[in-house]
């Protein structure tokens, strides 16, 4: 590199040089899910934006507080949002349906099953166990996609809640497909094509203050020069959120108050800044 600098001028010599020798900070998706399964839930993903360090907002748009989730997402205009689709409704005490005409989609009680997978302790309410459709799918994610960016215009990608975009290559080609077409992004399994690596908690992370310790142990082990996503659930310790849970799930508002906690931790915001972690959102990959 020397002897190609040589006939430079000093300070063009100087910069080259400088810029070759400083490594690129890590960058980091901090990726808060949910948005519209509560309003304790959109409070805390508002408050971990302003407050803290959240990047990206994911947004269920069948979810029954997506009406809230649009007006309050206008007062953060800068924030980087996706769509999480979703065909899901895995609360007991709170349900939601489909956007569109899928009846292979709808339990007797026309909801989204509580569960994509087989769950022992939902037993045949899999989506995966009843006869669900592909064409149906496809119109639910449109509805969804569309329904998203008709009252969020700026969404920059999709995301799936619950593994729903995983059900199989023809989903996983589907999800791809619709992507393409809306001029989305999405990182579900293809993270690799766009130097993304996901990470999560380093330690045990049941508890708010272990979720702050196992998250910067996270932050400490991230590299210079790579791009990675971290994903999780903020919410607020509310009596609304306590009276949402699902068998297996039950103590939703003490984990994600913990969340909450950590993401707009003093601790965790100085340490971002001591390494110079760069937070940046889906839209930045593209740049």
């Amino acid at each position: 590199m020397k002897k190609n600098c040589l006939f430079l001028p000093g300070f063009l010599l100087i910069s080259l040089c400088t810029a070759f020798a400083q490594p690129k900070p890590p960058r980091l998706i901090v990726r808060g899910d949910d948005m519209g399964y509560s309003h304790s839930g959109n409070e805390a993903l508002v408050k971990c934006y302003k407050e803290g360090i959240e990047s990206s907002i994911e947004v269920i748009v069948p979810s029954p507080w997506f009406p809230e989730a649009v007006e309050m997402l206008k007062d953060i205009p800068d924030i980087d949002v996706g769509i999480h689709l979703a065909l899901t409704s895995e609360w007991d005490n709170v349900k939601w349906r489909p956007v569109s005409a899928c009846p292979s989609l709808r339990d007797a009680d026309g909801y989204f099953y509580p569960m994509i997978y087989p769950n022992k302790n939902y037993p045949k309410r899999a989506l995966v166990e009843n006869d669900w459709k592909l064409e149906d799918v496809e119109k639910e994610f449109r509805a969804q996609i569309e329904m998203g960016l008709k009252k969020i215009p700026r969404i920059s990608h999709v995301s799936g809640h619950m593994g729903c975009t995983g059900m199989g290559d023809d989903v996983k080609a589907l999800i791809l497909k619709l992507a393409k077409e809306y001029n989305l992004l999405i990182l579900d399994r293809n993270m690799q094509d766009w130097g993304v690596t996901g990470v999560g908690y380093l330690g045990a992370h049941a508890t708010s203050e272990e979720k702050i310790e196992s998250f910067s142990k996270m932050l400490e082990s991230l590299e210079t020069g790579k791009t990675y996503l971290f994903v999780d659930h903020p919410g607020l310790d509310t009596p609304e959120l306590r009276a949402i849970h699902h068998i297996g799930y039950e103590q939703v508002a003490v984990d994600r108050q913990g969340v909450t906690d950590a993401w707009t931790s003093p601790k965790v915001k100085a340490l971002i800044k001591a390494k110079g972690i760069q937070l940046i959102g889906y839209r930045d990959l593209r740049k």
